[in-house]
């Protein structure tokens, strides 16, 4: 990473409470006593802001800010975690000592703290929040309102919102090496309602990533957003009711990678992997997909949401694959699962904040593109479904079972689109689908930047995408008679 980005998050968050070098290697020679293998020290500062304005007026407005840190003793598969709202010297030496006495054993070593610079950046260090001022963000709500509400007479409701966070985290780790960053977060989103012979639909259109919020008025970003949520919900007012039963199912470019996310990628994080409660658990090298199907977790991508120039324990972000032409080549490691299982930590050591430990998580998680035009794909199906967006759904990771609403899909006859219907839910099994799938576009996508992932209640950022693909089979849960 930049040396100036390292040293100007370890400046903001350690010298306001006079926390030395020295302090830092005293601390962690008192944390790392009673045969304790490992631990770090987690230091976090947050500044978040929020704006939303609906009915035509701002009616929410936040600001807050937070700081403090994690400290976290690991004694085997044992782990000691304390955490405290402050970052001074006896707030820091209280958390060190629960965490180690949760721990309960370990060795003695303290460490020099040196600080790592050898990481490319993979945003730029700036300030979201001040990036625009209060005038013009309450000016961009209004503006999007009127033109969200000017693109059709049936939009009755909208809805805009903005959030920006401005994240500086710093970590001391007993293995001597520490690492800083500063990350930009920004998410700007639009929802309405649109109304017809008394039947009302949603559409909902946003983005984001790491960056600031001046990219909203570029090449009119804000009201791209706009659009495509006022076309998904007119979509929507026209939609059938769906199908029901096994059939063939396109999934289109981008957002549909919620499915892959959910329904493989936890299945390929390493702690579910380690404990052996994963569909995927002890099966690296065999086949476990399509030979067409590569899929990778990167977090070195330029500005985007999930990215990381490091994790929250210090480890570089990295690109690892995880599938390579239908074969499972690895998981996701934070460190304390990667030690336990014998390899190295990728990257994907997360938490939401200094008052959780990390665990592994993604990052930016997405298939590769593959051979095939789209139009191919589509025109290869006899009768099917396209599924274009999805909202909520649920997984099972030890079975891998799942269940996706499609929240804009259309019927497929003779090879063309036909009908938006609407009530469809994809019914599988994450690796028995990933096994049926038979067609890859050429055309990767990735999502515009809004994915939240949630784990053992913990939410982080993600990206994710694909290219158009085509499962022979999916069994399709749908609402027609």
């Amino acid at each position: 990473m930049n040396q100036d980005v390292a040293n100007s998050a370890k400046s903001h968050l350690l010298d306001p409470g006079d926390i030395t070098d020295v302090k830092l290697q005293d601390l962690m020679g008192h944390m790392m006593s009673r045969q304790i293998d490992r631990g770090e020290l987690y230091f976090q500062s947050n500044r978040n802001e929020s704006w939303a304005l609906e009915e035509g007026l701002v009616k929410d407005a936040g600001f807050s800010v937070s700081r403090g840190i994690g400290a976290r003793a690991v004694a085997g598969e044992k782990s000691g975690f304390a955490y405290a709202d402050d970052i001074r010297p006896e707030a820091l030496e209280q958390t060190a000592s629960a965490a180690r006495s949760i721990a309960r054993q370990g060795s003695s070593e303290s460490a020099h703290v040196v600080v790592r610079q050898d990481v490319p950046q993979v945003y730029q260090d700036v300030d979201p929040i001040s990036s625009v001022s209060y005038e013009d963000k309450v000016a961009l709500l209004s503006r999007i309102d009127r033109f969200t509400r000017g693109l059709d007479p049936r939009v009755k409701e909208v809805n805009v919102r903005i959030s920006a966070t401005h994240e500086t985290i710093f970590i001391h780790s007993s293995d001597g090496v520490s690492s800083g960053d500063i990350r930009p977060l920004v998410r700007f989103g639009v929802s309405v309602i649109v109304e017809q012979d008394g039947r009302r639909e949603q559409g909902v259109g946003g983005g984001g990533g790491r960056h600031d919020l001046r990219w909203l008025f570029e090449d009119e970003n804000a009201e791209s957003f706009a659009r495509e949520a006022v076309r998904q919900a007119l979509v929507n007012l026209e939609a059938i009711d769906a199908p029901a039963g096994p059939m063939t199912v396109v999934l289109g470019p981008g957002w549909p990678g919620v499915l892959l996310h959910e329904a493989v990628g936890h299945g390929l994080e390493g702690d579910f992997n380690r404990k052996g409660t994963s569909a995927f658990s002890n099966r690296i090298g065999q086949k476990v997909a399509s030979s067409l199907c590569t899929i990778v977790d990167d977090a070195t991508l330029q500005d985007r949401r999930g990215s990381l120039t490091v994790d929250d324990e210090g480890t570089p972000g990295q690109r690892t694959v995880l599938i390579e032409d239908g074969i499972l080549k690895g998981y996701m490691h934070d460190k304390l699962n990667a030690a336990l299982m014998g390899t190295a930590s990728t990257g994907n050591g997360r938490r939401e904040s200094y008052a959780h430990q990390p665990m592994p998580r993604m990052t930016n998680t997405f298939m590769l593109a593959g051979k095939s035009d789209p139009d191919e794909i589509i025109g290869s199906v006899d009768q099917g479904i396209y599924a274009v967006s999805f909202g909520g759904g649920q997984v099972d990771i030890t079975s891998g079972q799942f269940v996706f609403s499609a929240t804009e899909a259309y019927l497929i006859e003779n090879g063309k689109t036909s009908a938006p219907i609407r009530g469809a839910t994809l019914i599988g099994n994450g690796p028995d689908v990933m096994t049926r799938v038979s067609m890859i576009g050429n055309n990767l996508e990735l999502d515009t930047g809004v994915g939240v992932c949630g784990k053992d209640g913990q939410g982080v950022p993600v990206g994710l995408g694909q290219p158009t693909l085509k499962v022979d089979e999916i069994t399709v849960g749908g609402t027609s008679a």
